[in-house]
């Protein structure tokens, strides 16, 4: 060996000796920095690091020493706090902190712990001392002697129940999501970057006739998949070409619509993935709205046919906002006012079409619209000539779509004419009761003036029979008394017609009146022969009426019964039956009877069945008058021989 190769190998042993030298104040130093935590670990091992000490103490993370037999040594603060235990005070096993169903899991990571001397990311649950669960994570090594020999194990325990929670959650939202995807009811693609697929769902493959599962679409190429399906559209080169468009641009597409050669329609929107300034992938959604397409054609057909109808319907239209202020008029409005739309657009409808000083009706029917209530009513108008016109006016609030009332819809109706008329009417009725009044009048003028020649003649009568009764023969007797008997005929026919004109065509006050009390009392003062029984079935009602005129119904009817029964034994009943709005009466009697044929002409004035002198035909006139007066109807139903029974109705 040469002079200098014996130098380079001292020099190297010289550095060996010298890194040897470092690496073994560094172990020292190390060795230095260990330390235990407890009295039975200060008998175990021979030195420690208080340095070490002080960073487990005050990490943020939970350290935990025990011993071999799972005693538990050491706590620093973080672990105090994250277990609940003060183990200065009590005794502590790790065994109680183990969840029950983590046991087994546990005992085996012990096992690896003992066999490799360390475990990493241990994640399971445990008890504190108040029995709460909590999950962590450790990471844990063995302690050992100088011999080497396990005296203690130690650990970093990490409180991630939060993170568990989080995780749990984001899994469940996960679920929740791929299931709503799943379930929708369009059709979803999601894509890669690439233009493969992520994900798709039932609807999709149900849209386009896919016989497979979703899942097994995953990885496909969507532009050779598009390729092949495209001639499932009406337009196949279209459908690929507006893909490419959407594709190329990346931007948001709401709403395009497809038509397929089936017949269906189906809304396609595309929506690009994009994280920072990257794109991660493509969302396609596909919606069967052929449904929804009909039912928009055909709202906008009817739609089409109610404009069109309010537009040409002969009743003027006209919305106004809830300021009044006009917004549209149909074309029959513009023919009753003589104005066009452009003409009273944005003006105000009560100002200019009102007559007359109407304002207060106008803002009482528009405060009525905006509490959503509806109403009719008639209002005195000027058109574009300043004729005068009267409007029947239906209005109606006009909603908007949130429910909100926005203004109101009027339907115009032009009733002039029909005003014009009851006026006309008006003074028509003054007319007639003025002529009815003077009729009246003249009818108890003429009364007196006719009675007073027939009592005249009456009296010369009975003076000349008085004068001449040894003069005269038999037949001049019996001719004097046919002239009384005519004269008295006169005088009843006289009287009848001016009752008949008294009934009047109006009740002047209805007032209630007892018809019980009222009928009781009219059977005892009426002739009725000794033969004839009035029977009432039971106590009359009170109605709203003319006590006198239904005294005169009641009595005429009786009266008649009593004239026309002819048997031994007479029978009068009367009776009612309670309807709805109206009492029906009835009044039977056994007498004579009248044929069908006559039952029509009865109620007629001067149509009399038996001519007598007791019979004016004017009777059963009077009594349907009285009956139409108080709103009611008369009938009767009789055949000869078998008696009459007279219905009617009286109103309550």
């Amino acid at each position: 060996m040469s002079q200098d190769q014996a130098e380079i190998l001292q020099r190297a042993l010289k550095r060996e000796k010298a890194a040897r030298k470092a690496a073994e104040s560094i172990l020292e130093e190390k060795s230095r920095e260990l330390f235990f935590t407890t009295q039975k670990l200060k008998n175990l091992l021979d030195e420690k690091s208080s340095q070490l000490q002080g960073v487990f103490e005050n990490i943020i993370d939970a350290y935990v020493v025990m011993d071999i037999n799972g005693n538990v040594i050491k706590f620093n603060e973080a672990a105090t706090k994250l277990f609940g235990y003060d183990i200065d005070k009590e005794e502590v096993n790790v065994n109680n902190l183990i969840y029950k169903e983590d046991y087994e899991y546990a005992i085996n990571s012990f096992i690896e712990l003992t066999t490799n001397g360390f475990f990493k990311d241990y994640e399971a649950r445990v008890y504190t001392k108040s029995k709460e669960v909590k999950w962590v994570h450790i990471n844990a090594s063995i302690i050992f002697d100088k011999d080497k020999k396990p005296v203690a194990a130690q650990g970093i325990v990490r409180d991630i129940s939060d993170q568990k929670r989080s995780a749990e959650k984001l899994i469940e939202s996960e679920d929740r999501l791929s299931t709503l995807i799943i379930n929708l009811d369009s059709g979803i693609i999601l894509e890669d970057e690439d233009r493969n697929i992520v994900l798709t769902n039932n609807k999709f493959c149900e849209l386009f006739g896919i016989d497979a599962n979703p899942a097994d679409l995953v990885g496909m190429d969507c532009k050779a998949a598009a390729e092949r399906n495209k001639v499932l559209f009406k337009e196949p080169e279209a459908f690929i070409q507006r893909m490419q468009e959407i594709d190329a641009a990346k931007e948001n597409v709401i709403g395009d619509e497809l038509e397929m050669v089936d017949g269906k329609i189906i809304e396609r929107s595309y929506m690009p993935i994009i994280t920072g300034n990257e794109y991660k992938g493509y969302l396609w959604t596909f919606t069967d709205i052929t449904l929804k397409r009909t039912y928009r054609d055909s709202l906008e057909a009817q739609k089409q046919k109610y404009y069109n109808i309010i537009a040409n319907m002969n009743l003027g239209l006209v919305e106004v906002n809830n300021n009044d202020e006009i917004l549209m008029i149909n074309q029959s409005f513009t023919d009753m006012s003589g104005y066009t739309e452009e003409e009273v657009k944005g003006e105000n409808a009560g100002v200019f079409f009102a007559a007359e000083d109407v304002r207060q009706i106008i803002e009482a029917e528009n405060e009525k619209r905006k509490k959503g209530q509806s109403s009719s009513y008639e209002l005195k108008a000027k058109n574009k000539a300043g004729d005068i016109r009267y409007w029947l006016i239906s209005g109606a609030p006009n909603y908007d779509i949130e429910g909100k009332v926005i203004g109101s819809i009027g339907i115009h109706l032009d009733i002039t004419e029909i005003k014009n008329l009851e006026l006309q009417k008006e003074k028509l009725l003054e007319k007639l009761e003025k002529s009815n009044d003077e009729l009246q009048e003249y009818a108890h003028i003429v009364s007196h003036d006719l009675k007073s020649p027939l009592r005249s003649i009456d009296a010369l009568v009975s003076w000349l029979k008085e004068d001449n009764k040894d003069k005269l023969d038999d037949m001049s007797m019996q001719n004097f008394a046919l002239i009384e008997t005519t004269l008295e005929k006169m005088e009843q026919l006289i009287t009848d017609v001016l009752n008949y004109s008294s009934v009047g065509s109006d009740i002047a006050e209805k007032i209630e009146v007892d018809l019980d009390d009222m009928l009781n009392g009219l059977v005892t003062i009426l002739y009725v022969p000794e033969h004839i029984k009035i029977k009432i079935q039971k106590p009359l009602p009170k109605i709203q009426g003319d006590r006198t005129k239904l005294q005169q119904l009641f009595q005429n009817l009786i009266s008649n019964s009593v004239k026309f029964i002819d048997k031994e034994e007479g029978s009068i009943i009367v009776d009612f039956d309670d309807l709805k709005s109206h009492y029906k009466f009835s009044i039977k009697d056994n007498g004579i009877g009248i044929d069908k044929k006559y039952h029509d002409k009865i109620f007629k004035i001067f149509h009399s069945l038996k001519k007598s002198k007791d019979s004016s035909g004017i009777g059963l006139s009077i009594v349907k008058k009285i009956v139409d007066l108080h709103e009611g109807e008369i009938w009767l139903d009789s055949e000869p021989n078998m008696g009459t029974t007279f219905y009617f109705t009286l109103k309550k």
